[in-house]
């Protein structure tokens, strides 16, 4: 009897996974219906596909020969699909967009507005992450990146860079960076190098709030927990920060709108990548943070040691 490809997709979303929830999760399943459906799968093969522990669920070597089985069936399935959308002659239909939530809610929502107007007939499923979605399955078409090493699997273009500075409260008077308390991204985010800065101009001591996020950086110095560096394009929106120095080059990431090399040619992503990459690109000045004359004026300088 012919094993169904959903059953296949189970198994491999399983182990990729570690256990059930996320795997049940990602199909768009429950926990029950998960645990079911892998129960019938391994009665009707007559063999356990994985075995249980509370660390999680590890494949067993029937589970990772259908585990591999299940990755050529889905690279074969997404190069059609790929195919497929790359021949349409008209720019109509679906279009998934991933991109994190900062650059979705500052920066895109406003160009996405325009690209529907200018192009009507392509409808955008925006998928807003903070993780790399697979362009190689299809889990997006387009992917807008802040990443100073993207995939050379890829095809893309580079439209910016984002800068990053030291802000405060603007209505708190300036404060010494070694008396004053911080709020930064924790190690885990960029290799350290947000507390590295806290140690070199700060006192580690006075980190008064971590974030494995940038979500939730700017409402943190803007509620008053402690000064911090936050990405320009947030930060220099808000009129209640004040930017306490100049933007930082080491913390400057690349922006990048990229897309799997089989779709390049597709012309619903050759009009959609056209359109926002200049739409962008003509924002570079705000993205890197390069203030206005009378803003550097009035722009106080960072107290080094």
């Amino acid at each position: 009897m012919a094993t169904p490809w959903d059953d296949f997709r189970l198994v491999k979303a399983i182990a990729d996974h570690g256990g059930l929830t996320a795997a049940a999760t990602r199909l768009g399943i429950n926990h029950s219906t998960a645990f079911r459906r892998l129960t019938a799968i391994e009665a009707a093969l007559g063999t356990r596909l994985f075995e249980r522990s509370r660390t999680g669920y590890a494949a067993t070597q029937a589970g990772t020969a259908m585990v591999a089985a299940a990755g050529a069936m889905e690279e074969t399935a997404s190069q059609f699909a790929r195919e497929v959308a790359g021949r349409a002659s008209e720019p109509t239909g679906q279009l998934r967009v991933t991109a994190p939530s900062g650059l979705v809610t500052d920066l895109l929502m406003p160009i996405f507005a325009a690209f529907r107007a200018h192009r009507p007939g392509i409808h955008l499923d925006v998928v807003v992450s903070d993780d790399a979605l697979n362009l190689s399955r299809r889990d997006a078409d387009v992917a807008v990146r802040a990443s100073n090493d993207p995939s050379p699997n890829l095809f893309g273009r580079r439209l910016a860079t984002l800068g990053w500075a030291l802000y405060g409260r603007a209505d708190r008077a300036e404060a010494d960076p070694r008396r004053a308390d911080w709020v930064t991204l924790s190690e885990a985010v960029g290799d350290g190098r947000f507390l590295r800065f806290v140690a070199e101009h700060g006192d580690p001591e006075r980190i008064a709030l971590r974030l494995n996020t940038v979500t939730g950086l700017c409402e943190a110095v803007e509620a008053g927990i402690g000064i911090g560096l936050l990405p320009c394009l947030s930060a220099d929106a808000r009129p209640a920060l004040r930017r306490l120095g100049s933007a930082e080059p080491p913390f400057a990431d690349s922006l990048w709108m990229l897309t799997h090399p089989d779709l390049r040619h597709s012309v619903r992503v050759r009009a959609f990548m056209d359109f926002v990459g200049d739409a962008v690109v003509a924002l570079r000045p705000m993205l890197e943070g390069r203030p206005s004359p009378e803003r550097r004026a009035r722009e106080p300088v960072l107290n080094r040691p």
